[in-house]
């Protein structure tokens, strides 16, 4: 069974025809972690399933040596003019199973080490009805972990976790919504794992912050560095999605960089900002 080994997880939404190409760079770049989904209308899970077949039969990188994580996204997610990996009309239940197959023929896995319900229903009872599918998909042993992404209401991981834990949290952790404060804590104080997409794009101005700055340069890191470094000492996985063979590198590289001593005063004015 593959873990998730490192902190950090390569996002694959909007690569289009390039995402094969752009995973196979992001695991020799040093990833071991691929986030996809099961949403033609954003992601070509497919060819993350080539890329993962190429890794394989010409660099030795086996399946079980990767964290896959993929999605299952409602119909109000999906673009209806092009091919719907379930049919809507089904109960939901079936809806998830039938997508959940086939992520795993798109993938060419036996198990997806993480599962994910893309958003919540409109209303709490389809949701939880989407939770136990996800519960039976687990025990059937089809996927490790499951959880939830684009989910900002405390309450409603608290009615999931009354019928299974909440293993993963998959949210936008940026500016906008004050970094997801109050999801961030529940998913700390009840060990979820919790992952944050938009980090850099979604934060000009924590990129910009004067003593993020000072930080990055005392500790001869670049700005995006210093950002995911903050985010991983928070407890947050942060999603990458360069398409730069460079920076793929140094994103990885963020887990081995410690902060500079001495910038324990700046780093407490940085964490003040992003929680005020």
């Amino acid at each position: 069974m593959s873990t998730l080994t490192k902190k950090i997880i390569y996002g694959t939404a909007w690569k289009k025809e390039r995402t094969t190409a752009l995973v196979v760079r992001a695991v020799l770049s040093g990833f071991r972690a691929i986030d996809t989904a099961c949403q033609p209308k954003h992601y070509r899970e497919d060819l993350v399933g080539e890329a993962l077949l190429q890794l394989q039969k010409e660099h030795d990188i086996k399946r079980e040596d990767l964290f896959i994580q993929t999605k299952f996204t409602p119909i109000g997610g999906q673009d209806t003019s092009q091919p719907i990996p379930y049919d809507p009309s089904e109960p939901i239940s079936k809806q998830i199973a039938a997508s959940c197959q086939k992520s795993l023929a798109n993938l060419h896995t036996t198990y997806i080490d993480s599962y994910l319900l893309h958003s919540p229903f409109p209303t709490m009872e389809q949701t939880l009805e989407a939770w136990h599918a996800l519960m039976q998909l687990q025990d059937e042993g089809k996927v490790r972990l499951i959880g939830v992404s684009n989910t900002y209401a405390v309450r409603t991981l608290m009615a999931l976790q009354r019928a299974r834990k909440v293993q993963v949290v998959q949210n936008r952790w940026y500016e906008q919504n004050e970094w997801d404060q109050q999801v961030l804590n529940y998913c700390k104080e009840t060990g979820i794992m919790y992952q944050s997409f938009w980090t850099l794009s979604g934060s000009p101005s924590l990129l910009a912050h004067p003593e993020l700055l000072q930080i990055a340069e005392m500790s001869k890191m670049t700005a995006p560095q210093a950002v995911y470094k903050l985010a991983q000492i928070e407890g947050i996985i942060p999603l990458s999605g360069t398409t730069d063979e460079t920076h793929m590198r140094h994103d990885v590289a963020v887990e081995e960089l410690p902060f500079a001593e001495g910038s324990e005063q700046l780093l407490e004015e940085v964490r003040k900002f992003i929680s005020e």
